[in-house]
């Protein structure tokens, strides 16, 4: 028999439940529409910050139009609309008092964003350059680096199985963009997904440093587990370095303060909204 405390803890909803699954696969479905969208939108002259916008605005249009019987589902963006051009990494999305980027011919544009319901997000990526159609093909360094970046992924997606562990991917990355002469973003991650959760206990590496490797430890692929798939491959170093452009993505913390400004509260309902 179940030993009647563990009966009382929460237990944790994952892809075993079929509600789940088609909670995921509808705000997949969501996330790639939006997508789709954002791309047609990312021509030579437009504003990143405009593209941003109208892509959050979408999300919440479209996660409005499911589930409507459940009053009180939580449901929307999970990560706002990001579109990073050439060097810039990830994760750009100006706000209006920051310097805007207007896209340009042969841009090469990031474009990533995520979509929940009830908690559960789906995570989507994409690159684009700018202009590039199948009479005005990409031929050089910038074509090695998309050649890299779709095998590396692939070949990551074939090794997402249970009993396989972490650095197995870090390794599969690492081979895979040395064909193509590339190499992978040093440190970035990818994450294990779980109920309102971006950042879950396991991550995935890419051409880690040694101190990287001593921070994040290996961990076994398990049944059942949903996780954000990240590759970046970079035709330079894989070095990062900050650049001018201020952080405008902020995640909450588990820390708890009071607040004693109307001001911050007001703030902090918008936030937690």
């Amino acid at each position: 028999m179940a030993d009647k405390d563990k009966d009382n803890d929460e237990v944790e909803a994952t892809i075993a439940d079929e509600a789940v699954v088609t909670k995921y696969k509808t705000a997949g479905d969501i996330a790639n529409r939006v997508l789709v969208e954002i791309i047609e939108k990312c021509v030579e002259g437009a504003s990143v910050r405009d593209v941003c916008i109208a892509g959050d605005n979408l999300i919440l249009e479209e996660t409005s139009k499911v589930f409507k019987k459940e009053k009180e589902m939580k449901k929307g963006i999970a990560f706002p609309v990001c579109i990073s051009a050439n060097g810039c990494i990830c994760h750009f999305s100006p706000i209006t008092s920051e310097p805007d980027h207007t896209i340009a011919k042969d841009d090469v544009l990031k474009i990533d964003l995520g979509v929940h319901l009830d908690g559960f997000i789906s995570m989507i990526a994409h690159t684009i350059v700018v202009g590039a159609n199948s009479e005005n093909k990409i031929t050089d360094k910038k074509a090695n680096c998309f050649l890299a970046a779709h095998y590396a992924s692939q070949a990551a997606l074939r090794l997402m199985r249970p009993g396989n562990d972490t650095y197995q991917i870090t390794d599969m990355v690492m081979k895979v963009c040395k064909e193509f002469e590339c190499k992978p973003v040093e440190g970035m991650l990818s994450h294990q997904l779980q109920q309102f959760k971006l950042d879950g206990p396991k991550t995935i590496i890419q051409n880690p440093t040694e101190s990287h490797r001593k921070e994040h430890e290996k961990a076994t692929i398990e049944a059942n587990e949903v996780y954000a798939l990240d590759v970046l491959v970079s035709t330079g170093t894989g070095a990062a370095r900050e650049t001018t452009a201020k952080v405008s993505v902020f995640k909450k913390t588990e820390e708890v303060y009071p607040l004693k400004l109307r001001a911050s509260r007001i703030f902090y309902t918008e936030v937690i909204k």
